[in-house]
C-alpha cells in the first residue's frame, strides 16, 4: 500500500475552514488517511465480493476467495480456477461469472485500467461500469480506493448518507438539495470529506 495522496494536507485545510462539522471530524481522527494498493484487479474482485452482503460475510467469503487463489489474486489465478471452485468460496453465481469475466477481460487487454487514468470521472465510471456486476457505486469505489481520485461523491453508499444525516443532525437520510449543497461546498475534495464522514461511524477506516 501507499502513503496518503499528495493532496490530502491541503483538502483537510480547505474542508475545516470551510464547514465546522469537518473541522471536528478532521480534529477527532487524526489517524489514517486514504491510501491505494494500487491493484485494480484484487479491488474490483474485493467490491464484487462484499456486493449486497454484510461486511462480516464479505471479509469472510474474500478470506476463502484468497485462500483459494492461494494468495496470489491475479487474473491469470482467477482464470484457471473452475467456477465450482469459486462457488464454494461462498460466491453466487453471478458473481463468480463478474469475476471470471473481469479477469478474462483483463487478460485479453479487451478492458485496460490504464485508460482510466486519462479520463475524467465521469468517463472512468461509465467504462468501469461495462464491466459484469460493476455498477456506478463499484465504480466511484475503485476511482476512490485505487486511483484516490480527490473529488467522488458516492451518494449511493448508505454508509456515506448515514454518517451525514448522524453529523449534520438530518431525522433521516439527507435530501438530494442537501446533499448538492454539501458537493459545492466540499469540491474539488470530496474524496476526502467522505472518507472522514466514514471514518465517523467506523472505527476502521474502509479499504477496498
Amino acid at each position: 500500500m501507499s502513503k496518503h495522496p499528495s493532496y490530502w494536507k491541503k483538502a483537510k485545510i480547505m474542508l475545516a475552514k470551510k464547514d465546522k462539522v469537518m473541522k471536528k471530524l478532521i480534529n477527532n481522527y487524526k489517524d489514517g488517511a486514504l491510501i491505494t494498493r494500487n491493484d485494480i484487479f484484487f479491488s474490483l474482485c474485493k467490491s464484487i465480493i462484499g456486493q449486497q452482503i454484510s461486511v462480516a460475510a464479505a471479509n469472510s467469503v474474500f478470506l476463502k476467495f484468497k485462500k483459494k487463489c492461494k494468495g496470489k489474486i491475479k487474473p491469470s489465478t482467477v482464470d484457471k480456477l473452475s467456477s465450482a471452485s469459486l462457488r464454494s468460496c461462498g460466491l453466487s453465481r453471478l458473481k463468480v461469472k463478474g469475476i471470471k469475466d473481469l479477469a478474462k477481460k483483463i487478460i485479453s487487454k479487451e478492458f485496460s485500467p490504464n485508460l482510466i487514468k486519462k479520463m475524467n470521472d465521469e468517463e472512468a465510471i461509465q467504462y468501469l461500469s461495462s464491466l459484469r456486476q460493476i455498477g456506478r457505486w463499484s465504480a466511484e469505489m475503485i476511482l476512490l480506493f485505487t486511483f484516490n481520485r480527490p473529488n467522488i461523491w458516492p451518494l449511493q453508499d448508505i454508509g456515506l448518507l448515514r454518517a451525514i444525516s448522524n453529523n449534520y443532525n438530518k431525522r433521516n437520510l439527507p435530501p438530494k438539495s442537501f446533499l448538492k449543497k454539501l458537493y459545492k461546498k466540499f469540491t474539488p475534495y470530496c474524496s476526502v470529506a467522505t472518507w472522514y464522514l466514514w471514518r465517523s461511524i467506523d472505527d476502521e477506516p474502509i479499504q477496498y
